[in-house]
């Protein structure tokens, strides 16, 4: 009886280690989703907010919010097995998906932009402004970097769209605009952004 007490406990024990290693590798990753990461996250709501930014706003609470669910419903069992998150529905995944490989591109992205090469435009993308300043072996990474930055963040907008019943395609313009607009506010001082007038200029 007490062998088998002694079996339980370290098994409770080496699940509770296992999970703290996995909290570990989980947490990082969800703070940086609910506050610094890519574009509109961790941006606070003030009364002078239009109704169109609060619900874009709006929905990006809630995408942050299932990511730390999925952060928390993934766990190890007392028999040391990674217990799988339930299934969502493909529109909710695949833009948690965007968030986090956002997340995962935003240092390069953040450098790049320091660098005066990638700016944030019109539409609510990067564009890249100085090619002839990036190094010849990095023009495909920066390429392709982009590209899945402004993917992510199509499939971002798409979710708004598709979540805000107020909302028909003929708003998406309009909902471009706002990303646009909200991460112009969260641009660095010095880093390039695309006026409404459709000037680029360095952020004071």
């Amino acid at each position: 009886m007490a062998g088998t007490a002694m079996n339980d406990r370290s098994r409770r024990d080496l699940s509770l280690r296992q999970r703290g290693r996995l909290w570990a590798m989980l947490l990082p990753c969800t703070i940086t989703l609910a506050g610094c990461t890519g574009p509109l996250v961790g941006v606070t709501i003030v009364d002078e907010k239009t109704a169109l930014e609060n619900q874009v706003l709006g929905t990006y609470q809630e995408l942050n919010q299932d990511v730390l669910l999925v952060a928390s419903v993934r766990y190890i069992d007392p028999e040391g097995r990674l217990v799988p998150q339930p299934p969502m529905p493909p529109g909710k995944e695949a833009a948690i998906r965007a968030m986090q490989r956002s997340a995962f591109n935003k240092d390069d992205i953040d450098r790049l932009k320091a660098e005066g090469i990638l700016g944030e435009n019109l539409e609510g993308g990067l564009t890249i402004l100085h090619p002839e300043n990036i190094p010849a072996d990095r023009h495909a990474f920066v390429k392709n970097l982009v590209e899945e930055e402004n993917a992510d963040r199509e499939t971002l907008v798409q979710r708004v769209l598709a979540t805000n019943e107020t909302f028909t395609p003929q708003d998406l313009p309009k909902i471009r605009r706002t990303f646009a607009a909200l991460n112009r506010d969260r641009a660095r001082s010095g880093e390039w952004i695309q006026r409404e007038d459709g000037r680029w200029v360095r952020k004071p």
